[in-house]
């Protein structure tokens, strides 16, 4: 299927920012814009928009292998990240995390145990920026742990968490296990029939759905008490009080059930034009190299630093490719990545790094466009700082 849901001038590789709209998520949201109701209300429109979301809720289950009943809608992965920190730390115990996690999971981390910093254990990763299972095992030795928050794909390498036996250590001290899914949900399969945590965060842009809308998966049976950011009329159980967004959570959905039909073809599809992305760039930009374990990895993420050519120099240089020089949510700041320095990476090595990431819609001209526009503009910027080619 051909998508074109950005300018046509434009290499567009910044997926793990958000993806372009899928065709199925645009109808659906445009659709239950056209209609009039409130999801809580009983009259006829009502419950025609009350029905939108439960066939959302049934198609993010569907993708995710989960009973409907366990899937709150939010306003994102962020506000779900918040939601299940928030809630597992008032139980009492403390927050493991890692070094390498995403700024919705560290900063709401260090912010709930601010006045008590021995609540807050960060794990380190290895270079290849998988956690160190050593350190983790140890945080779980003090049988004070409330909760751990692992992300099963990380935003900026695509570097994957074996989550397997990290919930099994979790749970025979007693702690819940929450995973920021942000990064594979709808790209990897998901089986939380199979993979036994206990909440979940995604956002539905990265998968083709609108921006703005989002799920926290919460496993049936948990003993966590919710506590609501949103106080009011008690929606979504109790987790999130405000009328629901019923256009936003349709296309999510629509997005959801698309992504779910179409993602074995889609991830060998997208892996196959990554490699070749890669390839083509190591062999013409020359000393570069690889962040992240290239095993263990989604498939269409790919962090390179071009060694001698800052990233934000290198992105000017190419206009007409769309990449990042790491996470979309710390654009602008001045701060290098803090994953890749969790990484051991020196700050002039995180400085010089590009996320390139592909999805559904990406296509092998785009692959094209992309490596003669990076090639040229890593070679003009060493060229401009006398860097030796």
């Amino acid at each position: 299927m051909t998508h074109q849901s950005h300018d046509v001038g434009l290499a567009y590789l910044d997926y793990n920012a958000t993806a372009p709209t899928r065709p199925e998520a645009l109808a659906a949201a445009l659709s239950a814009m056209q209609t009039v109701g409130n999801a809580s209300s009983t009259h006829r429109c009502g419950r025609d928009a009350s029905s939108r979301v439960d066939l959302a809720r049934r198609q993010i289950a569907d993708l995710l292998n989960c009973s409907h009943g366990e899937i709150v809608f939010t306003s994102g992965a962020t506000e779900a990240n918040n939601l299940a920190l928030r809630a597992a730390f008032a139980a009492g115990g403390k927050i493991v995390t890692g070094r390498a996690e995403h700024p919705a999971v560290l900063e709401t981390a260090k912010a709930l145990t601010a006045e008590n910093s021995g609540s807050l254990m960060l794990l380190p990763v290895d270079e290849d920026g998988l956690v160190d299972m050593e350190a983790f095992h140890a945080a779980l030795a003090t049988n004070e742990v409330a909760i751990v928050s692992l992300m099963a794909a990380n935003n900026e390498t695509g570097v994957l968490t074996d989550l397997a036996p990290i919930v099994e250590a979790a749970h025979e001290l007693g702690a819940l296990v929450h995973t920021d899914a942000t990064q594979i949900v709808g790209r990897l399969p998901i089986d939380l029939a199979e993979t036994d945590v206990d909440l979940l965060s995604l956002s539905a842009h990265k998968f083709g759905g609108p921006q703005g809308v989002g799920a926290l998966f919460v496993r049936r049976g948990i003993s966590l008490p919710y506590r609501p950011l949103l106080f009011g009329g008690g929606q979504e159980r109790g987790w999130r009080a405000g009328t629901l967004n019923v256009a936003g959570i349709a296309g999510a959905g629509a997005a959801a059930e698309a992504a779910r039909k179409a993602l074995p073809a889609e991830a060998a599809h997208i892996a196959q034009l990554r490699d070749v992305l890669e390839a083509s760039l190591v062999e013409q930009a020359g000393d570069c190299r690889i962040n992240g374990a290239l095993s263990q990895r989604l498939p269409g993420v790919t962090s390179i630093t071009f060694h001698g050519a800052p990233a934000d120099a290198v992105l000017a240089a190419m206009p007409d490719v769309a990449a990042s020089e790491g996470s979309a949510c710390s654009s602008g700041a001045p701060s290098p990545s803090h994953v890749l320095l969790a990484m051991g990476r020196s700050r002039e090595e995180a400085d010089s790094t590009v996320r390139f990431s592909l999805g559904y819609a990406t296509t092998s001209h785009d692959i094209d466009r992309a490596v003669v526009s990076a090639v040229r503009a890593v070679r003009q910027v060493r060229t401009a700082l006398a860097v030796p080619l």
